[in-house]
Parts: structure tokens; C-alpha cells; sequence
């Protein structure tokens, strides 16, 4: 490694002294420098993988690049390396002692939970809200629904612009970290909604309750490294990654499943 050195005087007294204790004032401190310039290593998707446990991270459909300039390379893989993965195994570990959840699907255990319970409700929503935001993305993609789901917006929204203007302002809105929803309710009829934290619409006691199909997080993690304080530029930018096509499949089967 390189190093430099630094001579520090000790002006103030230095001349005021003899010339051998001036010497004694005169001080080399030896500084490192880096040798070169430090590296981010990116790692890949595929090689992330949970703790054993009853939850497994849903594997991500693309590269941590695939959805650049709307989301950077490094807030991806943070995203999803780090934050996905550490709610991921907190919840495993939660589920494993207690006897009452095992087997039980995460929906289950969101619509049954205690909302006093602040670790599970953090970490079972952290879970699932991260699952669906980030399977509901998809690189070349954005634009508008077609065919079923196209039908539903306008016939609940009067148009897809009505609807993207309402997503939008409550992404906006939403004070402090959370996320916003496009819902449907047992009768089939789209909402629009916002949550804070790690809650959704799947959890008791919410404004809007339903199944969500479409959901975009606002924690300032999700967006901070490449918009900063400019939450707006970063909504603007996830309408242009819309799986379209993964949220009409999770309409059609929340209509199925009644």
C-alpha cells in the first residue's frame, strides 16, 4: 500500500526554541492512502437464497440491471440482497416457533394476524409486499394493460389516466416510508390505496381492504440512491417497468378465487 508522509511543525514554538529542541517539534506521521480505488462487487440474483425456513425469496425474473434508468443497478441488488432477504428470514424464523402458522400461506397469516404483534405484522408484511413490487416488474415493459384488465380500469376509473393520476398521488402522499396499491374486492371492482410501513390491504383494520395486484414502495430505500428527495420522478419512472401482464394474471385468479 501506498503511504504518505506528513511533516506537522510545531510553528508556534519552533523558533522560539533551540535548534536541537526544535527537532523535537518536528513530528512525521506516517498516513496510508488506498492503493486503488475501492469497487462495488454487484452480485447475481440467483445467488441469493433465504435461510431454510417456510418462506422462500421469490426468485427475481430479470438481472439487478434489467430495469435501468428507471431503477439503478445498486438500489436493486440492496434491495432485494439485503432488505427482501432479512424480512424474509425474520419471518421464517417468527413462523418457526409458533405451531400456528406452520403450513399456513402468507396471505393466511396476514389476514389472521395480531396488529399488536409489531415484529410478525413488520416482517410478514416486509415479505410479501417486497414479493409482489418486485414480480410485478419487468424489464421492456410499462406502457398500458390490455384486453381484461384494461376493460377494469376504465370501467372503475373512467380511464387509465384517471387511474395512474390516483396511483400516483397516493405513492406521493403517502407520508414517511410505505407503499401504494391498485386492490380488487370480492365483487371484482378495482381500488386504489395506500398503506404506511409494511402494512397492505390484506391485514385487519385497513381503509381499503382487498387483494392487491399491483403495489409500489415508497420507503426511501426503494429510490433514494438515484432520486433522492424527488419521490415523484421515481413514481413517474415505475409506470415505465409495469408487468402489465403479471398483474392481469393476479386479477383473473383473485376473481377465481373467491
Amino acid at each position: 500500500m501506498k503511504k504518505i508522509f506528513v511533516v506537522v511543525l510545531g510553528i508556534s514554538f519552533a523558533f522560539l526554541l533551540p535548534s536541537c529542541q526544535r527537532k523535537k517539534l518536528t513530528e512525521v506521521v506516517e498516513v496510508p492512502l488506498p492503493s486503488a480505488e475501492e469497487k462495488v462487487t454487484i452480485g447475481h440474483p440467483d445467488d441469493v437464497s433465504a435461510e431454510s425456513g417456510q418462506f422462500n425469496l421469490a426468485k427475481l425474473p430479470y438481472e439487478y440491471n434489467a430495469l435501468m434508468p428507471s431503477i439503478d443497478i445498486l438500489t436493486m441488488e440492496v434491495h432485494y440482497s439485503k432488505h427482501y432477504l432479512t424480512y424474509t428470514n425474520n419471518l421464517n424464523k417468527l413462523v418457526a416457533a409458533d405451531p400456528n402458522m406452520v403450513d399456513l400461506a402468507i396471505e393466511d397469516i396476514l389476514k389472521k394476524l395480531d396488529m399488536s404483534n409489531a415484529d410478525l405484522r413488520n416482517n410478514a408484511g416486509g415479505y410479501y409486499n417486497h414479493t409482489l413490487f418486485f414480480e410485478g416488474m419487468a424489464p421492456k415493459s410499462g406502457g398500458e394493460p390490455k384486453d381484461t384488465l384494461a376493460t377494469v380500469i376504465t370501467r372503475d376509473f373512467g380511464s387509465f389516466e384517471v387511474f395512474k393520476n390516483q396511483f400516483a398521488d397516493a405513492a406521493e402522499k403517502q407520508f414517511g416510508s410505505g407503499w401504494a396499491w391498485l386492490v380488487v374486492d370480492k365483487a371484482g371492482k378495482l381500488s386504489v390505496t395506500a398503506t404506511a410501513n409494511q402494512d397492505n390491504p390484506l391485514m385487519p383494520n385497513q381503509t381499503v381492504k382487498g387483494t392487491p395486484i399491483l403495489c409500489l414502495d415508497v420507503w426511501e430505500h426503494a429510490y433514494y440512491l438515484d432520486y433522492q428527495y424527488k419521490r415523484k420522478k421515481y413514481i413517474e419512472a415505475f409506470f415505465k417497468v409495469i408487468n402489465w401482464k403479471k398483474v392481469t394474471d393476479r386479477y383473473l385468479e383473485a376473481n377465481t378465487v373467491k
